[in-house]
């Protein structure tokens, strides 16, 4: 515990140190100056503070304001040391913060039972800040342990779904950080962009109430089948719903709306414009984007350049135009992400 006696009076302040070492504790600081114990202070932490109240340019109650202004000093005890009985001072020292008195003469074993028993509350208080300080930690490292598991559990039930699909490669993992780009592109915070990113694996969902021979089929579907197979964004919404985490709420609501379209043509409620949820409208974009760019049992995969020009061109009639704009803005990333895809579909 460090103690800072603040008093203009030279015999006084070697007084105060003086019985303070002896019967306290000798890590204490003196200082004639209140302006100086204020730098001390902003320079220092003490644990206890004792100031004379009448001192030339700054008195006790104004150095022990300014001292309550610095964070560190918020609860840090204050004794204020003064010859004057009268109520009124003190209760102008309390309202400056001091949180008690010496009265002058002081009594050496008063002086010495105030201090320690400010300075044990002091070492409760620093106590109970570590302690607090430890669960925080905890409850960090905690909530983290359950962040990663919920993630870990994300990734492999999409990977799952991309294997139901009849596609092995990374087409989730593709459409999750394209469509985390956009949403950084279009100013959304750092907490929503990162939800996205692993609300957007779970998409499609909804595939895996589709059957093989539906979702597997090489050529183009019926109209009796296209109608089974848009059913997945149903199916999907149902598997999601009523979540309790934000995750699982936003995953519901890409699922439900990714193939709604911004000119209202889409499906399965033709919403159109912003009535389509934002995060909706971020992965139906990367979502087309990345299939394009696809092999498919019922076609080959478009060049990068083809399938850019294609999202500018669909802007204002599938896609939002903020996020194309967002895409068209972060080009060069989402280009660098997909290479190694269009390699291998050139291999």
């Amino acid at each position: 515990m460090r103690l800072l006696i603040v008093d203009d009076s030279r015999s006084s302040l070697a007084m105060l140190g003086a019985i303070i070492r002896q019967s306290v504790s000798d890590n204490v600081e003196l200082c004639l100056n209140p302006r100086e114990a204020l730098a001390r202070a902003e320079a220092e932490q003490f644990d206890l503070v004792l100031v004379d109240h009448i001192m030339p340019d700054m008195d006790g109650m104004e150095f022990t304001a300014a001292l309550r202004q610095r964070l560190t000093y918020r609860s840090v005890p204050i004794i204020m040391v003064t010859s004057d009985i009268d109520k009124q001072v003190r209760i102008e020292a309390i309202q400056s913060g001091a949180n008690d008195f010496l009265t002058k003469p002081f009594d050496p074993i008063e002086l010495q039972a105030r201090v320690t028993n400010l300075l044990a509350l002091r070492g409760a208080q620093l106590e109970l800040a570590s302690h607090a300080e430890r669960l925080a930690r905890e409850v960090e490292a905690a909530t983290a342990h359950l962040h990663e598991r919920e993630e870990e559990i994300i990734w492999r039930l999409a990977r799952a779904i991309e294997y139901r699909d009849g596609d092995i490669g990374e087409h989730v993992s593709r459409v999750a950080r394209i469509s985390q780009i956009i949403a950084e592109g279009v100013g959304l915070d750092a907490q929503r962009c990162r939800t996205i990113y692993l609300a957007a694996p779970l998409h499609d969902i909804g595939k895996i109430g589709i059957a093989d021979a539906i979702l597997s089929k090489p050529g183009k579907l019926t109209p009796e089948e296209l109608a089974i197979m848009r059913e997945h964004v149903a199916i999907g919404a149902r598997i999601l719903e009523n979540g309790d985490s934000d995750l699982i709420r936003t995953a519901e609501l890409i699922a439900q709306s990714h193939h709604e379209k911004w000119d209202g043509t889409g499906y399965p409620d033709r919403l159109s414009g912003s009535d389509i949820p934002i995060e909706a409208r971020i992965v139906a974009l990367a979502d087309v984007f990345d299939a394009l760019c696809s092999e498919r049992p019922y076609k080959k995969a478009w060049p990068l350049a083809k399938a850019y020009a294609e999202i500018l061109h669909c802007s204002g009639t599938h896609f939002d135009p903020v996020c194309v704009n967002a895409f068209r803005a972060r080009w060069a990333e989402i280009a660098a992400l997909m290479a190694p895809a269009e390699l291998a579909a050139s291999a």
